[in-house]
């Protein structure tokens, strides 16, 4: 019930106010935990927000253009590193085989300087059709062509054809290697080994072997000029036999008609054209290496 003070004014009556507060109190609980941090909960900041990538002052399509433009430059980036990969294995490479065409070429060179007072020189011969053959027919102007001599003779028993076997071998290997090559028979016989002879007997090996032949003082003087050891008597009887001794060696020249190197009879067919496929990629002419010698680079070809 409703009371009035001294004054008045109605007041409400304590039974009536405390049954309002009763139905009052569970909101004003429930707010008053709402609005009041649990104690026993970590402090947990509040969640930033992203910042925007939208520049300021600028539009949305302008940016994406940025962020690519950034793309492209890292992706040119990884370009220009596996370019550089190449580029180095690339050089590595031709470094490698460059210095390699060095070192056989110095061999070369040291062989030539060796062979030019002890082995090769003048001499004059004529070949299986009657023509006359000198060492003049040795040099190639086109500078490809190398040349290979063997000295032996048909009668031989074993020795040359073995010898003459694996010249045809390594004739057929260089061809595949698209190595020029002129190989060249010598006889060290010649009372017995005519023309005629010469010719129908390296019919047996490769028909691209020129045979050489001589008086006794031609054959002695191209064999003294070349170091070929050879035993064949100066005065011959027809139908004399006798037996014939010489070195087994092939000799090899470059295309200018020098000697730069040798191949010994235990060398096989394999090896002795790889040998001569190395000279032959390795070459450079005499012209040549004077020239390069007086470039930047001269140091290379001392």
């Amino acid at each position: 019930m409703l009371a009035k003070n001294c004054l008045g004014t109605r007041l409400v009556s304590p039974k009536l106010l405390r049954t309002s507060l009763r139905s009052f109190h569970p909101s004003v609980v429930k707010f008053q935990q709402q609005s009041q941090p649990n104690s026993k909960e970590p402090n947990i900041e509040p969640k930033r927000r992203p910042l925007s990538r939208v520049a300021i002052g600028g539009s949305k399509e302008s940016t994406n253009k940025y962020y690519n433009k950034g793309s492209g430059l890292e992706f040119a980036t990884w370009k220009a590193v596996v370019l550089l990969f190449v580029v180095g294995g690339i050089g590595t490479y031709f470094f490698q085989k460059e210095k390699t065409r060095l070192h056989v070429l110095r061999e070369m060179e040291q062989n030539r300087k060796i062979g030019k007072p002890l082995i090769g020189g003048p001499f004059t011969l004529q070949d299986t059709k009657g023509e006359k053959f000198t060492n003049e027919n040795l040099v190639d102007p086109r500078g490809k062509r190398f040349s290979i001599l063997y000295f032996g003779f048909s009668h031989c028993p074993d020795v040359c054809p073995e010898e003459l076997d694996k010249l045809g071998d390594m004739l057929d290997i260089l061809r595949k290697n698209n190595i020029e090559i002129q190989p060249v028979f010598i006889t060290c016989d010649p009372a017995r080994d005519t023309p005629e002879v010469l010719s129908k007997y390296l019919e047996d090996f490769d028909p691209s072997i020129i045979g050489l032949t001589g008086t006794y003082d031609q054959v002695k003087n191209v064999c003294k000029k070349y170091r070929v050891y050879f035993s064949t008597p100066p005065d011959v009887k027809p139908g004399q036999d006798y037996l014939v001794d010489h070195s087994i060696f092939f000799y090899v020249l470059d295309p200018e008609g020098n000697f730069v190197d040798v191949i010994g009879r235990e060398a096989g067919a394999i090896e002795s054209a790889e040998k001569i496929t190395k000279n032959a990629a390795a070459f450079i002419p005499t012209k040549e290496i004077e020239a390069r010698q007086k470039s930047w680079l001269g140091f290379l070809y001392k």
